[in-house]
């Protein structure tokens, strides 16, 4: 991080001019004017955009790669998939998080001046999201020290440090989004500006982390306050038209160009979950997945032969309805009883029942997602044939049902590694390796190649793909 003292304004001007890149006309060019004339709203979208690649870019392929969820066919995705992670492959995401995100975000703030209770709350959110993945991802990170004026190398913090503040800085924008007045920003592309979806999405956030350190009575508290219903999402939604460069999704976008054929969900154990003639199978009498196991195909073949999830044009999902009630089934299962579990799976299968996460081409495609009742997961029931405890039973199918809903998110490879000790080994999903030689799965992601050669306080020894990050010791 030697250069991070003079990143904010060069990534601030960066990112507001390469939004044509991937969205049309989202901003004017920022290149020819001062930062200090620029209204703070124009640094928004920049900072959005590399949000977006920092939760659905490289680094969420490669977790799916880890989980599986995809399949690395040839190429980079080949070698990724056979375990072989060099510290080049982190550096973009590194960059769009400490280069793209946080400066950008900040930088606004710094120019509120006070004012703007909305979008200052938006700014702190956007932040708590991007630091918190970081945090996830590689563990210890730099934070408490980045972008202070002549401090070259910030230490990295501790992972649990982190995330314990970026709950603190959720909760600071909560209280901002609160007293904020209503209006619009057209420069958010996530939610126009909608204060109510940003108070969702903190809550949800706070959800998310609570999760993954294991504080399940707050993850739950804060479930309850969060993503109320799909049409509220955190997507990334791209816009545009066939003929304009950007702005797609980015599966469609990779698959498109020279990575057709390196990665997809053909062979992996998420498709064979889905598939109703696979020997892994989750169909049954209550679950028919037809149409769901469709939409998530991802045809490596190359990006037009995808219609469902990798289409032009479908949104990716960031921060979503599904996580947060499904947080709220295994929050609940774990610290309140059964059938507040059982009651918030439910209420997100007669979510699932409606065909309303299908786009057009596979809405009219047969799913069923009926009630389960508690019989389900007695001994010998539906969801119980090796005839565990009642409770772990359930326990086990919400978990499934997260791995699967949380496609293309981090959430599969937060809860694989959430959920590796061996008192929860019964519950997790058992996720096989991709080759015949490997004895360990990943649990982080390698700190990049610029960071490790010019940040003196980086962790040393340096922590492989196979070291556990500290809260899922």
């Amino acid at each position: 991080m030697k250069n991070y003292k003079y990143i904010l304004l060069f990534a601030t001007l960066y990112l507001g001019a390469a939004c044509t890149d991937l969205v049309d006309d989202v901003n004017d060019d920022l290149t020819e004017l001062s930062a200090d004339v620029i209204p703070p709203e124009k640094f928004l979208t920049g900072a959005q955009l590399a949000n977006v690649l920092a939760q659905v870019g490289h680094a969420n392929r490669i977790s799916g790669l880890y989980t599986g969820q995809l399949t690395g066919f040839a190429a980079q995705y080949k070698n990724i998939y056979d375990y072989t992670l060099t510290s080049e492959e982190t550096e973009s995401t590194w960059n769009r998080i400490y280069q793209g995100v946080v400066p950008q975000t900040r930088l606004i703030i710094s120019k509120l001046e006070g004012e703007n209770a909305l979008l200052h709350g938006i700014c702190q959110v956007m932040e708590a999201h991007v630091i918190g993945t970081a945090a996830t991802l590689f563990g210890d990170i730099p934070y408490e020290e980045i972008f202070i004026e002549g401090l070259e190398d910030p230490k990295f913090d501790e992972q649990a440090t982190v995330l314990a503040n970026v709950q603190l800085l959720l909760d600071e924008a909560i209280d901002n989004l609160n007293v904020a007045a209503t209006g619009v920003i057209s420069e958010d592309i996530y939610y126009n500006g909608d204060k109510q979806k940003w108070l969702e999405a903190a809550w949800s956030l706070k959800a998310r982390y609570y999760m993954q350190t294991k504080e399940y009575s707050s993850a739950y508290s804060a479930a309850q306050n969060g993503i109320s219903t799909a049409s509220n999402n955190m997507n990334f939604i791209p816009i545009g038209d066939s003929s304009i460069t950007g702005s797609k999704n980015t599966y469609f976008t990779l698959l498109n160009g020279s990575r057709a054929g390196d990665i997809g969900t053909q062979g992996s154990y998420f498709s064979g979950l889905l598939d109703p003639s696979g020997t892994t199978s989750r169909n049954h009498a209550k679950t028919d997945e037809t149409a769901r196991f469709e939409y998530m195909t991802v045809d490596q073949t190359d990006g037009v032969s995808n219609r469902g999830v990798a289409s032009e044009f479908e949104p990716q999902r960031m921060v979503t309805y599904e996580e947060t009630m499904l947080a709220l089934a295994e929050a609940g299962a774990r610290t309140v009883d059964f059938n507040t579990g059982l009651g918030h799976l439910n209420t997100y299968r007669q979510f699932l029942n409606t065909g309303a996460f299908l786009n057009v081409h596979f809405n009219a495609r047969p799913y069923t997602y009926s009630d389960y009742i508690e019989a389900d997961f007695q001994a010998g029931g539906l969801e119980n044939a090796d005839n565990i405890a009642q409770d772990r039973a359930l326990l086990r199918e919400i978990i499934e049902e997260r791995y699967v809903s949380g496609f293309m998110t981090y959430m599969p490879f937060d809860d694989a590694r959430r959920l590796r000790s061996a008192s929860e080994s019964d519950i997790a999903v058992s996720i096989p390796f991709n080759t015949s030689t490997a004895t360990a799965h990943p649990e982080r992601l390698v700190y990049p190649d610029n960071e490790i050669n010019t940040n003196a306080n980086i962790p040393s020894p340096l922590p492989d793909l196979y070291t556990v990050t500290d809260i899922n010791q």
